[in-house]
């Protein structure tokens, strides 16, 4: 157990690591995909049953990233699991022609499930792909979808949320990344989505809610996920830091997105490396 959760903080710490040296190149939305790094870690590189060599394997689980600002910390997760190389990231993103951009795209990407950006419209769609895969009578798939706590304003949410329950989709895991913050500010202070586990609770659903930057938690709650034949979708309700790992980025609206200098990167990895060595020890540096 121990062993595993070295692992993927160490694949975490990697993917932290990318995402700085991306956000020296270009703008990305470098808060939310630090976030939400450390649960799309573990879903990607240990709990998804995904075959890169088939995409579209009806045997897949699928993934919906709703929450379409973290396509960075997505596509560098694909990358760390042998979909195409983390080079590749690095040289299309944002460029003409690329397969990469500040927003996931299946047309360029077949990685990619379904294209998203706007806020919302993720949800209803990973609804509807739980529902079909439950007429095909498939009972060992889940769809996940991934997203925003300021997102949760939006209504479609909501009524995706309620269908989900009437058509008893336990195939179906949301993910909310909790960092407090959307692109206008805090969440509190925009809209004051109040109690979501409550919110969630009150609409039907298994509701989970722990530490989202604790790989312990997520490993605990993704092994402990009911069975994809359940009757009742969960939701995981990650309480997250907005740019966490990195001090000058957390809990800073103005992190929704930018681009760092040199100075800025240095400090950054060695501050995150620095702070993984301190928990995991010297021995850690030779891995």
């Amino acid at each position: 157990m121990l062993k595993k959760i070295y692992e993927l903080e160490k694949a975490a710490l990697n993917i932290r690591l990318q995402l700085l040296k991306l956000c020296t190149m270009q703008t990305i939305h470098i808060g939310g995909d630090l976030s939400i790094a450390d649960v799309m870690t573990a879903l990607w590189q240990y709990q998804m049953k995904y075959d890169k060599d088939n995409p579209k394997s009806e045997n897949r689980d699928r993934f919906v990233l709703s929450k379409g600002h973290a396509s960075a910390v997505t596509s560098l997760n694909q990358a760390a699991i042998g979909c195409f190389e983390v080079d590749d990231v690095f040289k299309e993103y944002a460029a003409d022609g690329g397969r990469f951009s500040m927003h996931s795209c299946n047309l360029v990407n077949p990685y990619v499930e379904v294209s998203t950006g706007s806020l919302g419209h993720g949800m209803p769609v990973a609804c509807g792909i739980a529902a079909a895969l439950k007429l095909k009578k498939n009972t060992i798939n889940r769809v996940y979808t991934v997203m925003g706590d300021g997102e949760q304003e939006e209504g479609s949410v909501w009524e995706a949320a309620m269908n989900s329950v009437k058509y008893q989709l336990g195939n179906l895991v949301a993910i909310v990344d909790c960092n407090g913050f959307q692109a206008d500010g805090a969440v509190s202070e925009i809209s004051g989505i109040g109690n979501l586990a409550e919110k969630y609770q009150v609409f039907g659903w298994n509701v989970i809610e722990f530490d989202g930057n604790d790989m312990s938690k997520i490993k605990e709650n993704f092994d402990n996920l009911p069975k994809a034949d359940s009757d009742k979708p969960t939701v995981l309700i990650c309480k997250t830091v907005k740019g966490k790992g990195v001090p000058f980025m957390e809990n800073q609206a103005k992190w929704h997105a930018g681009k760092i200098n040199e100075e800025q990167y240095l400090q950054s990895v060695k501050i995150l490396e620095d702070n993984f060595y301190l928990k995991w020890g010297k021995n850690a540096r030779e891995d």
